[in-house]
């Protein structure tokens, strides 16, 4: 188990943790909650044996392995799947050891290698590197390039795929769903419920923590609390013991009549459709814990926009895309006041290219955008971090858009979004990921705007600040469209999805089970595609069949073949197991046997290459069948 005793840890002169005990006992799911900067990563590196203790003491089980995501990418010429095949040392070092045998010429240790390569599955590693590959996103073409042909993303995405392919005691995961869409955050969520070993889990994501967690070790004033049960769990008792204070009483009662407002609000208006009502069962689950959030220094509003047309924005037939690829074509959208718009959609399909075009970024190949005179837009992405003038402090970020505003004003409006004091007067550059996406989210609230457009904006985002963004998206009065894998905020922000797959834009009739429910089946491309065309869904799937039986029955065969050679792979194991086979009169039969072993390596290899390729076709040809 992982034991800490009346442990103190310190960064600097700064106290993160004093006389914390706490037992993670094996096999647990925790999540490790709390502020930024309260002290979450530090703990990692205390278990990674990074950083020591300042009083106490920290104890792990010397012989666990611990796996975790690595925080920076060399630039390699390395391929992705033997990058991610690195994520498993002992596989790597039997595989060097068994070289060096063959090299001397050593059939005992070789027959003992082998054994071993076997019972830590070291023939299917491939296999499962390749499954994990996929399951983040990652096309087979892009198994074989190289590292640096990837882009920073892609290449933590690389990193976890490293993390989870280490048949690891311990799984460290900071911030995990950062980097990844939605799709991917489901698969990584089966992937975690499944995994056996202890897990512990930095992650503002409510409902990513919610479906993985047992265990939550929330940190607060120095101190880290353990709570039995999932986030939510969580939420609810501290909720309780706050409701105790009775300080804080009145401000809990005022923040449930506040969201039960809304809730009364929306259903009064609201639709029938699936996400309308999920919206409302959200709304209703957040009146419960809000009391939990009381005491969170992050508070703010969006102002009523100081002109609001009609038909803010509108799209006709019109089509997107990049050089001469057209990602998205007949496009039919009108944004009005009050649309709140959650975008659905495979990697890779466009999400982020429609709110590029959207915000202006990008200019449409074909078709009509129409814009309302007074326009306002509100556009959050994560390049936009990377614009801030790292040299100039919030204060002056601010002031350029409003050069007639007091300082009062505008250290108070920032002061709502956690820069109070010295904070709004130092300079940039140094802030965290999470400062730096408040400060933009800060510069987007104080203008105004009538149309919000926002790409992932919860990324590196605590969950006191996504709470705060979430309450503020309630009384916003202009439309907004929205991508983002927190699915909280989707149900909470959004009553309204649209599917973007295959190269069209549909209206989603679902809600986000619904979705998950989608791509967790076969042929999700096809599935998708058809929300909205049921009424040809039974022909459309009997047509698919027929074009799909010849490539199925290939699988089917390669199937069987890589049944067969494991069996014979089995078989051939049994024979090297034998100790007689290693006397000097047996020498040649021995040779022969460990010739036969490598050929079969070699075919499964193939064969499974094979069938992760006619998989892949199958893919591409039901896309294209939808697309007929």
């Amino acid at each position: 188990m992982l034991n800490f005793s009346n442990l103190t840890l310190r960064r600097g002169k700064r106290v993160l943790f004093d006389d914390v005990n706490m037992m993670i006992h094996p096999g647990w799911k925790t999540g490790i909650t709390g502020a930024n900067g309260t002290g979450k990563s530090s703990l990692f590196s205390l278990i990674l044996n990074d950083l020591h203790c300042d009083k106490g003491d920290f104890s792990r089980p010397s012989q666990w392995v611990i796996a975790h995501v690595a925080q920076e990418t060399p630039t390699l010429k390395t391929s992705a799947i033997e990058y991610t095949l690195d994520g498993d040392r002992e596989l790597r070092q039997v595989e060097r050891d068994l070289h060096k045998a063959e090299e001397q010429d050593d059939g005992a240790r070789l027959a003992e290698l082998h054994d071993h390569f076997s019972t830590i599955d070291g023939y299917t590693a491939r296999s499962r590197a390749a499954r994990l590959l996929h399951g983040l996103g990652f096309s087979t073409a892009q198994h074989e390039l190289p590292v640096e042909a990837f882009s920073g993303g892609w290449r933590m995405r690389l990193n976890l795929a490293q993390a989870l392919m280490c048949r690891s005691d311990l799984l460290l995961l900071d911030e995990p769903t950062n980097h990844l869409d939605l799709d991917a955050v489901f698969w990584l969520e089966d992937w975690l419920q499944s995994y056996p070993g202890t897990l512990l889990l930095i992650s503002h994501d409510r409902d990513f923590l919610d479906r993985i967690t047992d265990h939550i070790a929330h940190i607060e004033q120095q101190h880290i609390k353990l709570y039995s049960g999932n986030y939510s769990s969580f939420e609810k008792t501290r909720a309780e013991q706050l409701a105790q204070q009775s300080i804080a009483f009145q401000r809990q009662q005022k923040e449930i009549a506040h969201i039960q407002s809304f809730v009364d609000r929306f259903r009064a208006k609201a639709t029938k459709a699936k996400q309308a009502q999920s919206r409302i069962k959200a709304l209703e689950r957040m009146s419960q814990i809000a009391p939990a959030h009381v005491d969170s220094q992050f508070h703010f509003t969006f102002r009523a926009p100081e002109k609001l047309p009609d038909n803010l924005l509108k799209l006709e037939n019109a089509s997107v895309g990049y050089a001469d690829k057209i990602i998205i074509s007949d496009i039919n959208l009108t944004l009005r006041p009050g649309d709140r718009i959650g975008l659905l959609g495979p990697n890779g399909a466009g999400k982020s290219t429609l709110i590029k075009l959207l915000a202006g970024e990008l200019d449409n190949k074909h078709g009509q955008r129409t814009e309302a005179k007074d326009l306002r837009l509100g556009y959050f992405a994560q390049h936009q971090l990377e614009q801030l003038q790292e040299t100039d402090s919030p204060l002056l970020h601010l002031q350029r858009l409003d050069k007639y505003a007091t300082e009062k004003d505008l250290r108070m409006h920032l002061g709502h979004f956690g820069f109070q004091g010295d904070s709004a007067l130092e300079p940039v550059g140094p802030l965290s990921g999470g400062e730096k996406a408040r400060l933009v989210l800060a510069l987007i609230v104080y203008q105004r705007p009538s149309l919000l457009l926002l790409d992932e904006p919860t990324n590196h985002l605590d969950i006191e600040m996504r709470h705060a963004l979430i309450m503020a998206l309630q009384d916003y009065e202009g439309a907004m469209v929205i991508i983002s894998h927190d699915r909280h905020l989707l149900r909470t922000a959004t009553d309204r999805l649209l599917l973007i797959n295959t190269g069209k834009i549909n209206e989603f009739d679902g809600d986000l089970d619904n979705y998950k429910s989608i791509l967790k089946g076969d042929n999700n491309d096809e599935k998708l595609a058809k929300q909205n065309n049921k009424k040809d869904q039974r022909r459309n799937e009997a047509e698919q069949r027929k074009l799909l039986k010849p490539l199925k029955n290939k699988v089917k065969k390669i199937e069987s073949e890589i049944e067969q050679l494991q069996t014979q792979k089995d078989q051939n194991h049994n024979a090297l197991s034998n100790s007689e086979l290693y006397n000097d009169t047996n020498k040649q039969q021995l040779n022969k046997l460990l010739i036969e072993q490598g050929q079969i390596d070699q075919m499964l290899e193939e064969k499974e290459n094979l069938w992760l390729e006619l998989n892949e076709e199958l893919e591409i040809l039901s896309e294209k069948t939808n697309n007929a």
